[in-house]
């Protein structure tokens, strides 16, 4: 899906389809999934599998691309530095 996809130039604001927001959503809590998992692994070293985390990060990297492939006919809303200042 990735490669159907324009080059980013700039960061994705999480908006767009509702399948879009969604996906954007998901992103969110397994980013905070991951997140919490390295915390853990640095607590408890070999308690926790880093693999664990390894796959949270390109999960989360999945649902980035499917958000983005769900706007793909109506566009990303990219962010623009300064626009609401």
């Amino acid at each position: 899906y990735n490669d159907e996809l324009q080059a980013l130039r700039s960061f994705v604001l999480p908006s767009g389809t509702p399948a879009a927001a969604l996906l954007h959503v998901a992103r969110t809590v397994t980013r905070r999934a991951e997140r919490c998992t390295w915390a853990a692994i640095h607590a408890f070293g070999g308690g926790v599998n880093p693999l664990t985390a390894k796959y949270l990060n390109r999960l989360s990297d999945l649902l980035f691309v499917l958000a983005r492939f769900s706007n793909k006919e109506i566009g990303d809303q990219l962010w623009v530095p300064g626009a609401n200042r």
